[in-house]
């Protein structure tokens, strides 16, 4: 983590869309591979951070008013938090507020 961008780590942890396109069919885009006690541990992260961190919580609530199945918006907050924890280690910073830097 840190060296990879974020469609490397996404696919690494195994929360990157692919899809299931053959001839002409175009099937659902579906998250699979990947390291499934990473997956599992981000998983359980993000429940409580949808409810809790601000970022992540509007971010799902967005997503959930626009019609997104639950599972799919949790899916695409691991994703968002898997992206901001690899920026962390990346620029060796500490976590804060998106928001903050917006307005401030």
């Amino acid at each position: 983590m840190g060296t990879l961008d974020r469609r490397q780590i996404a696919a690494l942890v195994g929360v990157a869309p692919f899809n299931r396109d053959s001839g002409t069919l175009r099937g659902r885009r579906t998250v699979w591979g990947g390291r499934a006690r990473v997956r599992a541990a981000l998983y359980t992260g993000v429940l409580v951070a949808a409810r809790y961190n601000p970022v992540i919580r509007d971010f799902y609530q967005r997503l959930l008013a626009v019609g997104k199945p639950k599972k799919l918006a949790l899916t695409a907050c691991m994703r968002k938090l898997l992206v901001i924890l690899n920026s962390i280690l990346r620029h060796r910073s500490e976590w804060c507020d998106l928001s903050i830097q917006v307005t401030g």
